[in-house]
């Protein structure tokens, strides 16, 4: 069980119950009774991951695609697959199987369970035991809640969980440098998939497409203004390079440092659209930059446009990569749309 967790045990904001072996008793640990009941500051003390976001929605059909496996398994980014397991007679936890996805053709199966609860008509909460048997796994063992609250026409999702991993301190110093964040951004994400699933209709499956799309053409158009800003400028700068800016109009014995200043101002908003690729601006502005360049391209030497690596098809290529970008801004699920810590939390954010 988490320090964290254990340590809010023996002060008393979770109840849990011990359970022994006995011949036909559940092979998983026993969840603790769900935290509905603890305050926002205990919530910081025993939860590290904390996720919340409104849906504008009803509370059952929230219910549903969180806790039906073949419908969670769609839009929740840390699962490939769930499978919830014969339950028990007379037994109020539900056992579950889930796989994941590291990439190679390689999964991860782990197991779980957990308890859901009716608090009244407008609050639910699902608490859970999760963990994995397999040494390839960070995490050991771990538990964690979601609680639903319906408030007029939204309803507030929240979860917050925390776990125990493997591997002594270099286990610890992965967690904390960079799985605990990557997983914390994963559910604030999914959580937004989620969110236009049930607000917009939009399937968790073209999320993820517009997700990769969005991530391409991003990774692409940047790439390109960081390598012409480097490779024939700064790194050069290259002969042609020289005649471009001299033909534009820029004295013979200024076109060196013309030429790297151009190169720095270009490596910097390769850097800068993707810093800010989720806002309209840098498509926009890398479709105005890309016209200008072409009409003085065509202005300063109209030759080029026929030779080989037509400064037109480049050109002509990224606008169309930054048009693809901004029709793939609608509908994209964003991980910032969610708070990360609980309301009234001074602390820092567990991750960006």
């Amino acid at each position: 069980m988490p320090r964290p967790l254990k340590s809010a045990i023996r002060a008393g904001a979770v109840e849990t119950v011990q359970v022994g072996r006995e011949p036909n008793a559940s092979p998983f640990p026993r969840p603790p009774t769900c935290p509905n009941k603890v305050s926002n500051a205990q919530a910081v003390a025993i939860l590290s991951i904390y996720v919340e976001i409104s849906i504008r929605g009803n509370l059952d059909e929230l219910w549903r695609r969180t806790q039906v496996p073949e419908l969670h398994e769609r839009w929740d980014l840390r699962f490939t697959s769930i499978e919830y397991l014969e339950r028990a007679d007379g037994s109020a936890a539900q056992q579950f199987r889930y796989a994941t996805r590291i990439g190679f053709g390689k999964e991860i199966e782990g197991w779980g369970e957990t308890v859901g609860e009716r608090l009244d008509a407008n609050t639910r909460t699902s608490a859970l035991k999760f963990g994995s048997d397999d040494r390839r796994s960070l995490i050991r063992a771990g538990s964690g809640y979601w609680k639903y609250e319906q408030i007029g026409e939204e309803v507030r999702f929240v979860t917050g969980y925390d776990y125990d991993v493997r591997w002594g301190l270099l286990g610890r110093a992965i967690d904390r440098m960079l799985f605990r964040p990557l997983l914390g951004w994963a559910t604030a994400w999914s959580f937004d998939r989620l969110r236009l699933w049930i607000e917009e209709g939009r399937e968790p499956e073209e999320g993820a497409r517009r997700a990769l799309i969005h991530a391409l053409a991003a990774a692409t158009i940047a790439l390109v203004w960081i390598w012409q800003g480097t490779v024939p400028k700064l790194a050069g700068p290259h002969p042609e390079e020289l005649a471009l800016i001299v033909a534009s109009g820029v004295p013979e014995q200024w076109g060196p440092a013309a030429a790297r200043l151009l190169g720095a101002g270009e490596v910097l908003f390769g850097f800068a659209f993707l810093l800010w690729a989720r806002r309209r601006w840098p498509w926009l502005l890398n479709i105005g930059m890309m016209v200008f360049a072409l009409a003085a391209v065509t202005a300063a030497a109209p030759e080029k446009l026929a030779g080989p690596f037509s400064p037109f098809v480049l050109n002509l290529l990224l606008v169309v990569l930054a048009a693809i970008g901004l029709l793939s801004l609608r509908g994209l699920p964003s991980a910032r749309r969610c708070q990360r810590r609980p309301p009234g939390d001074a602390s820092k954010e567990t991750a960006p």
